[in-house]
């Protein structure tokens, strides 16, 4: 079906997908300029902060590759409706929160439906644009909706805090949802991979348990003590977790995360990438938003506000990433989002950025920069070498990359601002003791850098094609019988 459908059409689906993204990802940001509001109307601790941000992720990034093999198998378009439908519920739910942990579980409804979403979307533009070229930019075009609303959440959430609530950050899904839900229903066709997969409820388990464990560990730590028992067990359990994985996964003939696609080195760097990415993301969004509200006093607009030149700047490049993508390849827009986002870093570790303005917006341009060239390189890695019957699938692992490293990001910078800060002096303290934590969003600017550097290449580019044609015979009804016998 997809390769009828007009240009318009094609269009109008990539808008209606993009729209999808737009709610979900916003989300995972528009919440930043409102935990100062947060601590001060629930009394909440910088755990508690963190863990109103990190429930969210942390369901998308446990349930995302559930939801893509889900949508391979009974229909993309009927996974993507249900998740707009719980999507919406959830943020209605989280509008009404009467504490914050009723937030939290509230933002774990939200993911729920939020992780039938993004994958699903992707699955069903890959499917839709065949040409590589006009994939390619299509992915532009979704990598820079991406950058844009991850940037731009906190500017809008400062407008909503300070003009209607913080509660009204939620609430805005409601029409969106909505309108998203209508026009799928009548002009996304319906589509699901030729030889579905099964569920695999052990892999799935053991993703929740390695992704919850190390999450909680981190988060936790400063306050009940890195060698406490209670901190070692769960990040035993992490550890017992990903050891379960990598042992159990290989066995199945249709495992939930097919450990066969990291044969493509652009597909881990991809992957790896996406982490490093997001994981500086998020740190720099809850390092900035803290710093411009709690330590130089601004209200939740003016702290927005200086989130603008970030989505400006990921809205102006993420489009131009994809079209660099299409004619040249991932090479150049992963270069170029390494050295800007590592110098970005080092303005605010080794310079102390944030304490003027000139160079505050210098590094928040920089970083804008950086994150808006990186998005469609890594997507389009992601899922261009795979056969198009696995789309959903290597499109779940994108997004759970990236969704794992927005978790990791405010969990570790948390963790580390945590165990600097004494809580009589919070806005004393912060400043010094935010200072490792620009480092560690630097080391993860300069990951990018090198990972984009090596895995783009001549020779990865060959394990790319060797990956892809394995995956194809081996995933042959023949070969899959064979395997499960």
């Amino acid at each position: 079906m997809p390769d009828e459908l007009t240009h318009r059409r094609r269009m109008l689906v990539l808008a209606i997908c993009c729209t999808s993204l737009l709610i979900v990802t916003l989300d995972n940001t528009v919440l930043n300029v409102a935990l100062p509001t947060l601590q001060k109307e629930f009394d909440a601790s910088v755990s508690g902060m963190q863990w109103t941000v990190d429930a969210y992720t942390l369901v998308l990034a446990s349930l995302l590759m559930l939801a893509g093999s889900t949508a391979d198998r009974i229909g993309r378009r009927k996974i993507f409706l249900a998740g707009l439908v719980i999507f919406t519920l959830g943020s209605v739910l989280c509008s009404v929160a009467p504490s914050l942990e009723f937030l939290v579980v509230f933002r774990m409804v939200q993911a729920v439906g939020g992780s039938m979403l993004n994958p699903v979307a992707m699955s069903i533009i890959t499917n839709t644009f065949t040409d590589p070229r006009e994939r390619a930019r299509a992915i532009g075009v979704w990598g820079g909706v991406a950058g844009i609303s991850m940037a731009a959440g906190p500017l809008v959430g400062g407008v909503l805090v300070d003009t209607v609530g913080w509660r009204s950050i939620f609430l805005v899904n409601l029409p969106v949802g909505l309108a998203a839900l209508f026009l799928t229903l009548r002009y996304v066709p319906e589509s699901r991979a030729p030889k579905p997969r099964r569920p695999d409820p052990v892999g799935q388990l053991l993703v929740i348990v390695l992704l919850g464990a190390l999450t909680y560990a981190i988060i936790e730590a400063p306050r009940a003590g890195w060698t406490s028992p209670l901190i070692l067990g769960f990040a035993g359990a992490a550890l017992l977790a990903l050891v379960g994985l990598l042992r159990y996964e290989p066995r199945r003939a249709e495992p939930l995360i097919d450990l066969r696609f990291f044969r493509s080195v652009p597909f881990s760097g991809a992957t790896v990438i996406a982490v490093c990415a997001f994981a500086s993301l998020s740190g720099f969004l809850f390092l900035s938003t803290l710093h411009l509200q709690d330590v130089l006093g601004l209200d939740a607009l003016h702290a927005g506000l200086w989130m603008l030149p970030i989505a400006a700047m990921a809205l102006v490049c993420g489009p131009l990433s994809g079209r660099l993508v299409g004619s040249r390849g991932p090479r150049v827009p992963l270069l170029i989002a390494g050295v800007t986002m590592t110098v970005s870093g080092v303005l605010f570790a080794a310079f102390e950025a944030e304490s003027a303005d000139g160079p505050r917006l210098a590094g928040y341009l920089l970083f804008g920069l950086g994150f808006g060239f990186v998005n469609a390189p890594i997507t389009n890695t992601a899922v261009s070498g795979m056969p198009r019957a696995q789309a959903g699938v290597a499109a779940a692992v994108a997004s759970t990359s990236r969704q794992i490293g927005t978790t990791l990001g405010v969990a570790v910078i948390g963790a580390v601002l945590a165990s600097g800060v004494a809580s009589s002096s919070y806005a004393d303290d912060f400043t010094e003791a935010s200072r490792p934590a620009w480092w560690i969003i630097a080391g993860c600017g300069l990951a990018v850098l090198v990972l984009g550097a090596v895995t783009s290449g001549r020779w990865a580019r060959e394990s790319a094609r060797r990956a892809a044609e394995r995956l194809e015979e081996e995933t042959r009804p023949e070969a899959v019988l064979s395997h499960g016998r």
